[in-house]
């Protein structure tokens, strides 16, 4: 057997592997009529960055608690409108929603997985995303860092 670099070898297999398709996530939408809603314990911060994960353990959590009622299938632009009706400071047109999933890990720490973003007043890539196509599970945490435009921020200060 000829002996190539590494590199080559590693490139010659590269080639050969089949190409896969990327698996797309399709979740079965949810009869709200019939289905019961979940408790969303949502974590907000005003500062643009999620929140620490020392912030999280079994017996404190982060202050800002929103409790939000929703269904697997909710959308990410969903819970921005929803968080935009008890945050008015959050209405404003430009304002970002940045979405992570916080979850239990190992040894008793948490962990955060972002999910996505959403700018109030504009449509974006990331407004169709679903609890469920990001695997979120019941129980979990969800964190959002709310940053208000740039306009807003300096009139605030």
């Amino acid at each position: 057997m000829p002996q190539g670099r590494i590199e080559d070898r590693l490139r010659s297999v590269a080639q050969d592997a089949p190409v896969v398709p990327e698996k797309v996530i399709e979740t079965k939408p949810v009869d709200r009529e019939k289905t019961c809603p979940l408790l969303l314990r949502v974590f907000v911060s005003d500062n643009g960055r999620h929140h620490r994960m020392e912030e999280f353990s079994r017996t404190s959590l982060p202050g800002n608690e929103l409790q939000i009622y929703t269904w697997m299938d909710a959308t990410l632009k969903e819970l921005t409108s929803l968080v935009k009706e008890v945050r008015p400071d959050a209405r404003r047109k430009g304002t970002t929603f940045k979405f992570a999933a916080v979850y239990p890990g190992t040894m008793g720490r948490y962990r955060l997985k972002d999910i996505g973003q959403t700018v109030g007043g504009h449509k974006g890539p990331d407004d169709a995303i679903s609890l469920a196509s990001q695997k979120f599970q019941i129980g979990n945490f969800m964190d959002i860092a709310i940053s208000l435009p740039r306009d807003q921020r300096q009139q605030r200060y």
